[in-house]
């Protein structure tokens, strides 16, 4: 445990290095603590919050530098969230309510433009529901499912199945889906197939369930993450000193499949939620901060926003944009059907 003193002086270290980018020595961190202590006490300080692994003396500087822990530990006890007096209330405009992508597309560029950083939104997800379905024989056990959705989207995918299907069986696995399942939610269907399979005819049945599956997939594949801000990373001196790095955070903002798992297993979580360096799995850059919040239609979670940059980022006031972005977008988006 920290005694109030080590406390201090972590927190005005960390505010110190956040501000200026440089490693914090003893005789700085003394006027910025506003503690009274001889340079030889705050070395004892800095010695044991460096043995508990709080901060880190890079190569031969004198100065100290936190670490993903000392981050850690700075953002869950020593913040103290304020409003800035820049108005992010005020960007209303720039996300008011139209069409949900518009408003999505805003929002990243809002995070973007305010964080200078990297703004990330993903799209609100879509329940799974198909309006219309059909089968065709593309060969030997090889099947084109054509999956209409309600807002008229054609989504196809190919099968493989381990029976092969006359166009008869097509047609009367189609029917039976269209007849009592049109309109319903894509789980809710598998899971009555699920129960009804007895009752049905052994030799559609699988390919059905199949169906159902692909189906799923085409529909829930729509989602996606908007990027915006990739750029300012190059200004960023934590990355620009390392090329190689920086493409491999260009190739992951390019790739999105990792921001997608980050956002969906955020979305799970209330309110705004940080993870410092390799801390989310998903995205184990340790040199990358990222601060996600959820957002809501109608009460109900549909997505997740946020801000990626680097561990040295003023986390207060990413706090802040990225909490007030979700609940305007939660805004515009329930206010744009």
């Amino acid at each position: 445990m920290l005694d109030g003193r080590a406390r201090l002086l972590l927190k005005a270290l960390v505010e110190r290095y956040i501000a200026d980018g440089q490693p914090v020595g003893s005789r700085t961190l003394s006027k910025a603590s506003g503690l009274e202590l001889s340079p030889a006490t705050i070395r004892n300080v800095m010695s044991d919050l460096e043995d508990m692994g709080l901060i880190v003396s890079p190569h031969t500087s004198a100065g100290r530098i936190p670490t993903a822990r000392g981050y850690r530990l700075f953002v869950d006890t020593m913040l103290t969230t304020q409003r800035d007096p820049f108005s992010v209330a005020g960007q209303m405009a720039r996300i008011a309510p139209d069409q949900p992508l518009k408003v999505i597309s805003n929002a990243a560029h809002m995070l973007s433009n305010l964080s200078q950083f990297v703004g990330v939104v993903m799209a609100p997800r879509r329940t799974s529901v198909f309006r219309h379905i059909e089968f065709l024989r593309l060969s030997e056990k090889r099947f084109l499912v054509i999956i209409v959705s309600p807002d008229g989207d054609v989504q196809n995918r190919v099968i493989f199945t381990e029976a092969d299907y006359t166009q008869s069986q097509l047609i009367e696995a189609s029917n039976f889906l269209n007849t009592h399942y049109a309109g319903m939610a894509i789980e809710e269907v598998r899971e009555r197939l699920k129960n009804e399979a007895e009752a049905l005819r052994s030799e559609i049945a699988a390919l059905m369930q199949e169906a159902v599956l692909v189906s799923s997939e085409a529909i829930e594949s729509r989602d996606e993450v908007v990027v915006s801000g990739e750029r300012n990373l190059l200004a960023v001196s934590d990355f620009s000193s390392d090329m190689g790095n920086l493409r491999k955070l260009f190739d992951l903002f390019e790739e999105k499949a990792q921001l997608m798992r980050l956002l969906d297993v955020s979305s799970r979580a209330e309110g705004v939620r940080i993870y410092i360096g390799g801390e989310s799995q998903v995205i184990p850059y340790q040199e990358l901060s990222v601060v996600t919040a959820p957002y809501e239609v109608d009460g109900k979670v549909v997505g997740t926003l946020g801000v990626i940059g680097p561990m040295r980022m003023p986390y207060e006031k990413m706090i802040q944009i990225v909490d007030i972005t979700s609940k305007l977008v939660s805004t515009a988006l329930s206010h744009s059907k």
